[in-house]
């Protein structure tokens, strides 16, 4: 009789059923096991858990992956079950940093960045990079990466445009010291740097649009999703708040965030959930989430790094996960944003002196952190808890 039911009226009955309740109904016969395992009967709890690659508002990233098959993984991502592995080493201490983008992973070492193919049914990293990015004369700092750019900035105070399908490669010239940060959408880019300076440019221009100074050093960017502002994040060794929004086109502060920053607090990463929605971390050992449309003096929510570490890198599932890295013991945290503890964490090395979590990236089913000394990666696809 159920599956004689229309298929809207079955939708709505199957949305009260949890994931153990719907596994169970799938294997009563096969006509109902084809229905239950559709994307549709299976949106609505995994909007409810952590990495299934639907964001608050909706947007599927993992669209080529069955959302059952996520909801699997996603009970990893919550119990701390997975599998770790150390991909890459290397002898010097090097301040990577890394993206993933499909099943390629960039990671810069030293004055270059490397292109590392990733094997879809293992997850394993190729031991060899198939490209490699240089031009730069020292480290590379922060790159970003777009569907036809990768944009890097270096210790020599260049940023570097490559063009990902032809072998063009473009300076930008403007920093005088190291550029700490950067970040580029749809042709623009905002970098900052340890000259205490912001610069604006697009790629039709070597020389920037704009340049803000900004009276300390520059430790991160962020571009809002609607490219009309950008968030700031300085080192707050000066009388007034290290983190700022900013009027693009007017290249105008637009407000200040906080109130309460103690000196030596720096903001260290920030990143954009959404054009109202701001998550950040650093020194002061806080992740916190601000929403642009209430009042600037207050964050809407908080959570505190539990051993008092400065926290140097998040990132986001655009939904209820946060990923962070700290400064000791090589340390990852998972966070559910409607919870006020830490949900699990990762000690990824003994070594509490030199290395901290620089970069995180993750997919729906690995979680990559670069260390000063190591790539780790964290498999969360292994022993899985199954539903039928």
């Amino acid at each position: 009789m159920l599956s004689q039911l229309p298929e809207d009226i079955l939708y709505h009955i199957l949305s009260y059923l949890d994931y153990k309740s719907l596994g169970r109904l799938s294997q009563v016969c096969q006509t109902i096991y084809h229905f239950v395992n559709r994307d549709a009967v299976w949106r609505k709890i995994a909007k409810e858990f952590l990495n299934t690659g639907i964001t608050r508002n909706g947007t599927d990233k993992y669209r080529h992956i069955p959302l059952k098959e996520r909801v699997k993984i996603a009970q990893n991502w919550y119990d701390g079950v997975c599998r770790r592995a150390v991909p890459l080493k290397w002898k010097t201490k090097l301040l990577p940093w890394l993206q993933l983008d499909g099943n390629a992973l960039f990671l810069s070492q030293a004055s270059d960045i490397g292109v590392y193919h990733l094997s879809q049914d293992s997850g394993r990293l190729q031991r060899k990079p198939f490209e490699i990015y240089s031009g730069h004369k020292g480290d590379v700092c922060h790159f970003a990466l777009t569907d036809s750019h990768l944009i890097s900035g270096g210790s020599d105070g260049k940023i570097l445009v490559h063009s990902r399908k032809t072998d063009v490669l473009m300076e930008l010239s403007g920093h005088n010291q190291e550029v700490n940060c950067l970040d580029s959408k749809d042709g623009l880019i905002v970098s900052g740097s340890k000259d205490q300076t912001t610069r604006i440019w697009t790629l039709s221009s070597a020389c920037p649009r704009d340049t803000i100074t900004m009276y300390d050093r520059v430790w991160s960017v962020a571009i809002s999703p609607t490219l009309s502002t950008f968030g700031t994040g300085t080192a707050c060794c000066e009388n007034f708040s290290p983190l700022r929004i900013w009027d693009v086109e007017r290249s105008e502060c637009v407000c200040s965030l906080g109130s309460q920053f103690r000196r030596g607090a720096g903001v260290l990463d920030m990143v954009f959930e959404s054009p109202f929605q701001l998550l950040t971390c650093g020194y002061d050992t806080y992740i916190r989430m601000w929403d642009l449309r209430l009042s600037p003096r207050n964050c809407v929510m908080e959570w505190e790094e539990p051993h008092d570490n400065a926290l140097y890198c998040i990132q986001t599932d655009g939904n209820h996960m946060i990923a962070s890295g700290s400064s000791h013991y090589g340390v990852v945290r998972l966070w559910d944003k409607r919870q006020a503890e830490c949900l699990q964490f990762f000690q990824l090395t003994s070594d509490s002196v030199s290395s901290p979590v620089y970069c995180l990236r993750f997919s729906s089913s690995h979680l990559y952190a670069a260390l000063a000394t190591a790539l780790h990666s964290l498999d969360f696809s292994k022993n899985p808890i199954y539903i039928r």
